[in-house]
Parts: structure tokens; C-alpha cells; sequence
């Protein structure tokens, strides 16, 4: 049933339509006949032309009534000419614009509607902050030239931005064709904002933005940041294919986001740096395909927990950060890590991917912090509970090597002589290896001059083996080397068995104490 008198002095036929058509909620197709692409809206005549007030008039108005149908409204095609202000109001019909050029602000701050729909539109700005949306948020396929702010929003449908085009308030302000430059719309930032800069370099600003569905980014292009810091997406988000460029700003913040899953991948092309410092996700967190670039860190994954996280990006170029972290399963690759690699608290419980040992230890070392333990420790663990022993002491002994070269002169040349002569206790086999040289060695030369013997009382037999056996071993266990004395420069052979067999057996009991360090426990 349409309304007998409308409150405007005089309606264009395109706004009459509409309002005929409101109670039904009938689609009023102002595109027959006529070019549709909406970015060429500001030159469309009088017959399409709505204005925004209008348009607010009649969803605003809750005396329209006696129709079975819902109201609402639906408007294909249409110059929208002003903002189109429905912040602070409760709307209980349905909005949904399809190819229409708005010129204005689309304001739904502090809101409360049902769902909205503006797709394949042409919009300069839109803001939605702390509104609730009640059901789908659809901006598929638009263009959104001075950025979507929706911080502190509530959908409980989906969020829907496939496809769309998003600018930033930075940009030069949008208006219609042959209007006054003194009359464009211009923006400040946030109310309260300190730092309009940061603001105005942002394109999707959505801090605290909670979406009880999921929310598809899809192939959206964005060319400042997009803002998510303390998002919650219930049912997960998805940027496949997206690009976001950003200047000056991370093109991804979302620190302490929650998620049930995050497809940051399939394409998605991302200029500045990703950051989910704090972020949790309960579910998958992949980078499987993506391009990811930006100067110093690329990305920043501290603090965070994720049931898996992928990272198979098909390009990467930056510092990568997983400091503090906590993943189920890491599933990655050597060339995952281009640069410098944080790993310092990072935990895991499983590792996949072609990675080897050498290189698993390679990463570990491109740490720009130096030397930290922990990462060796935590690759160590994984060995051994997979049953991997052998590769967790060379882990160990690699943390050994590692922090051999933080020490002093002293303390290198100590571990040198450890390393060398027991692998620092994870190589016990090399201590045989050098007790059966000397032996053979001391064999020889004492079969070849044998010592005199020292007490003529009685009668001796010399065997090379055993004399040499104990000079090794630290306390005389055979009772030869009392009873034989070597000659000459034999002597010194001789000393020098006694001092190496010391030094043996310090090396191995310093090894050992080392292998039975609580620390090294798995």
C-alpha cells in the first residue's frame, strides 16, 4: 500500500516508483535501456536520479502498513544524490541496492537494521561502526572509494566483500561531476583520533568487528591497510585472491583476532606487512599460495596459537616472526623463510613438510637474536617423541656449538677440546675412537722399545697391550707402570698416554653430565 502523501514537495519519477513500491518491497530497475556500470553514475539524467533522504524517509517510517509483503527497499541502477545518514536508527525493512552510483556517505553508525545489501555499487565512503547488522552485510562487487569503517560492528550473518574495491579516506575526496570543489566531502579520521594519518591510509577499518558467519574477502582489492584488530570471525575468514597494498601501515593488522579458521592464501597478494600478533585461531591458518612482500618483517605471528598453521606463501620476501607462538602442526618448507627467522618461545607439536635435519637446524640459526636455547631444546623434544633420537643429539650438540661461540677464549677452547674429543657427550663414540688410537699407537712403539724393567727381583713379561691399556686408564688398575720404565723419548710418549687418558675420561664424565641435565629431557 503506498503512502497517500509523501512528505517532499515534489518526487523525480524514479523516486516515486520507489515509493510506491516500498510496502511490497518490489524491485524498482532503473538500468533498462540505459548504460549500468555504476563509476559513471555522476553523469546519469533526471530519471534515475534518488535522493538518499528519500530513501531514509521510507526506511525510517514505520507507519507504512497493510501489506502481507515485508517492506523494503530495492533499487537496481539507480544516482543516489547525497549521504544516505541511517545512523542511530532501528530499521526493520530490508535494504538492498544493486548498480547504483551513491555519491554521498552511506552512514549506518550506531545502528541497528536487518540486512543490508549494496552490491556491484559505486560508493564514496561507508561506515557502519558499532552498528548490528541483523543478518547478511553484502558489499559484493562494489567500489568503496574513501574506505568501509565497520569497527565494533556486530553481524550475525555474513560478511561479504568478494569482489569489492576499497580506497582509502586519504585519497583525494570523490564527488560528482562539475560539482563545487569547496562543497567535497572531506574526513578527519575516527572520532577521538590522534592520528588521522593512520587512519587515512587504512581502507577496511574493523577493529572489534564481530561476525557470528563467515566473512569472504574474496578477490576483494584494496589499496590501504586492512585494519582487524580484535575481530572475531566465528565462522572464519577468507582473503583468497585478495591484494591488499598497503603504504606506510601493515597491509594485514589483525593482533588478537579470534577465528575459527584463516585462509590467508589461494592467491592473496599482500604489499606490507601481515600481523596477527596475539591472534587465535582455532582451527587452520594458511599462507598455502600466497605473495607476501614488505620491507623489514613480512610477518608478524607472535603471541599467537593456531591448531595448524601452513605457511607454503608461493613467494615471501621479508623477516618472519613466530616468537612466543603456539601451533598444533607447522607445516612449511626451507625457502618459507627467506630472511631472518624469530623462533625464540616459539612451541610446536608437529612439524610437516619436506624439511631435512640440516635444514631444520639452518633455521634455527638465522635467528637475528644469536644464540637462544630454546629453539634447539623444542626441536630436540620433537625428535625424540617421534622416536627420532639420533637427530635430537645432533640438535643438542648443534645448541652446544651454538653456544660455544658466545663464550670466552677459555670457555671456546674448552668446548673445542669437548666437542673433538666426545661431541660434548652426544658422541660418546668418538672417546673410544681416540682411546683405541693411543693404544694402537702405544703398542706399537712399546713393542718396538719396550721400557726396562725396574725391579730385577723377580721375573717379569712385558706386553705392550696391557702397559699401554694402563697408562690410559687414570688410576694403574694392571700395576705396569711401576714395574716398567721407559727410556729416552719414549718417556715422553708415556706421559703423554697418562695425561690424554686424564683428559678422556674429563671429557666423557663432562659429556655425561651434560646427557643427564634435566633440561635435556624430552
Amino acid at each position: 500500500m503506498a503512502r497517500s502523501r509523501p512528505p517532499f514537495h515534489r518526487l523525480t519519477s524514479a523516486e516515486r516508483r520507489l515509493w510506491e513500491a516500498y510496502p511490497t518491497g518490489a524491485w524498482v530497475d532503473l538500468r533498462e535501456g540505459h548504460e549500468v556500470d555504476p563509476s559513471s553514475g555522476g553523469s546519469w539524467g533526471r530519471s534515475r536520479v534518488v535522493r538518499a533522504e528519500v530513501i531514509s524517509a521510507l526506511v525510517l517510517d514505520r507507519g507504512v502498513g497493510g501489506s502481507a509483503r515485508v517492506p523494503g527497499v530495492r533499487l537496481a541502477g539507480a544516482r543516489i544524490i547525497g549521504d544516505l545518514n541511517l545512523s542511530d536508527a532501528t530499521i526493520e525493512a530490508k535494504v538492498h541496492l544493486l548498480d547504483c552510483h551513491i555519491a554521498g556517505t552511506v552512514s549506518l553508525n550506531d545502528a541497528r537494521t536487518r540486512g543490508v545489501r549494496l552490491r556491484r555499487c559505486d560508493i564514496l565512503r561507508f561506515r557502519a561502526s558499532r552498528a548490528t547488522i541483523d543478518g547478511l552485510l553484502d558489499l559484493d562487487g562494489s567500489t568503496v572509494h574513501a574506505g568501509v569503517r565497520l569497527d565494533n560492528a556486530h553481524v550475525t550473518g555474513q560478511l561479504r566483500l568478494s569482489g569489492t574495491r576499497v580506497g582509502t579516506p586519504g585519497e583525494a575526496p570523490y564527488r560528482e561531476p562539475g560539482a563545487d570543489p569547496s562543497e567535497a566531502a572531506s574526513w578527519n579520521g575516527p572520532e577521538g583520533s590522534e592520528e588521522p594519518r593512520t587512519w587515512e591510509s587504512v581502507a577496511l577499518w574493523a577493529g572489534g568487528l564481530a561476525v557470528d558467519g563467515s566473512a569472504f574477502l574474496r578477490d576483494m582489492r584494496a589499496t590501504g591497510g586492512l585494519r582487524l584488530i580484535g575481530a572475531r570471525f566465528s565462522s572464519g575468514l577468507y582473503l583468497q585472491g585478495a591484494v591488499v597494498t598497503a603504504d606506510g601501515t601493515p597491509a594485514v593488522h589483525a593482533d588478537h583476532m579470534q577465528a575459527a579458521a584463516a585462509e590467508l592464501g589461494a592467491g592473496l597478494t599482500a604489499h606490507g606487512t601481515v600481523r596477527l600478533r596475539g591472534a587465535r585461531i582455532d582451527g587452520v591458518l594458511s599462507f598455502h599460495g600466497a605473495v607476501l612482500r614488505a620491507r623489514g618483517r613480512v610477518l608478524h605471528l607472535s603471541h599467537m596459537q593456531a591448531d595448524e598453521l601452513i605457511l607454503l606463501p608461493e613467494s615471501i620476501e621479508g623477516e618472519v616472526n613466530l616468537g612466543y607462538s603456539r601451533f598444533g602442526v607447522l607445516f612449511d618448507r626451507p625457502d618459507s623463510y627467506p630472511g631472518d627467522v624469530r623462533l625464540n618461545g616459539l612451541t610446536y607439536e608437529s612439524l610437516r613438510g619436506p624439511a631435512t635435519l640440516a635444514d631444520r637446524l639452518s633455521w634455527l640459526r638465522r635467528d637475528p637474536g644469536g644464540y637462544l636455547p630454546q629453539p634447539y631444546e623444542q626441536l630436540a623434544a620433537y625428535y625424540r617423541r617421534i622416536g627420532h633420537e639420533p637427530d635430537a643429539r645432533r640438535v643438542l650438540l648443534a645448541r652446544q656449538r651454538a653456544r660455544r661461540r658466545t663464550l670466552r677464549v677459555p670457555g671456546r677452547l674448552w668446548g673445542r677440546l669437548l666437542d673433538g674429543l666426545v661431541g660434548y657427550g652426544y658422541r660418546p663414540w668418538l672417546a673410544g675412537l681416540w682411546a683405541a688410537l693411543l693404544l694402537a699407537t702405544g703398542t706399537a712403539i712399546f713393542t718396538q722399545w719396550p721400557p726396562h724393567q725396574i725391579g730385577l727381583d723377580e721375573s717379569r713379561h712385558f706386553n705392550a697391550f696391557v702397559y699401554t691399556l694402563d697408562l690410559l686408564v687414570p688410576v694403574s688398575v694392571f700395576e705396569q707402570r711401576g714395574a716398567w720404565e721407559p727410556a729416552g723419548w719414549t718417556q715422553w710418549l708415556a706421559n703423554g698416554l697418562i695425561a690424554a687418558g686424564w683428559i678422556l675420561a674429563t671429557a666423557l664424565i663432562a659429556g655425561a653430565s651434560r646427557l643427564l641435565r634435566p633440561s635435556n629431557a624430552p
